[in-house]
């Protein structure tokens, strides 16, 4: 078997900076690449931040009015940010759903949805202090993000 590159492995790293961009365009489906830290640069994501980010953030997209539009929501291996896949969604409307995300984990207050011993296989490592440390910083990146901005750096 002849391994193919994958769309994220081509997007040249050494260029991408925090934001959001369109990872790729499968038909009606987009991949959003939702870029939180620079890559390669010695800080991650921490664990526990991520996994809380992650919860909430899926929790976000699947409960509201464009649920119907959501196929994924999750962090990236190399703990620098998340994707998300949407179905028929206008790119506006996507980045407008990710600065909502953002507002949601920044307000958000008391027990993370789904992360109980029954509900999640690692329950325990959760950081609503970091979750929100990431939206903080995330909203700030995004307040004028544009579609035009969804393009990676060439």
């Amino acid at each position: 078997m002849e391994l193919k590159q994958i769309a994220s492995f081509a997007v040249d790293h050494t260029k991408i900076t925090e934001g959001m961009y369109t990872s790729r365009i499968d038909g009606d489906v987009t991949t959003y690449d939702i870029r939180m830290v620079k890559p390669n640069c010695g800080t991650y994501l921490p664990v526990p931040a991520i996994h809380s980010f992650e919860h909430l953030f899926a929790t976000y997209a699947r409960s509201g009015h464009l649920s119907d539009q959501v196929i994924y929501v999750g962090p990236m291996g190399c703990r620098t940010g998340f994707y998300l896949l949407v179905r028929d969604m206008n790119p506006a409307v996507a980045i407008q759903l990710v600065k909502d995300t953002m507002d949601f984990v920044l307000d958000f207050d008391g027990p993370i949805p789904g992360a109980t011993e029954k509900e999640c296989g690692n329950y325990r490592e959760q950081s609503l202090e970091g979750a929100k440390e990431i939206a903080a910083k995330m909203k700030a990146v995004l307040a004028d993000w544009t579609v035009e901005d969804l393009v990676y750096a060439q």
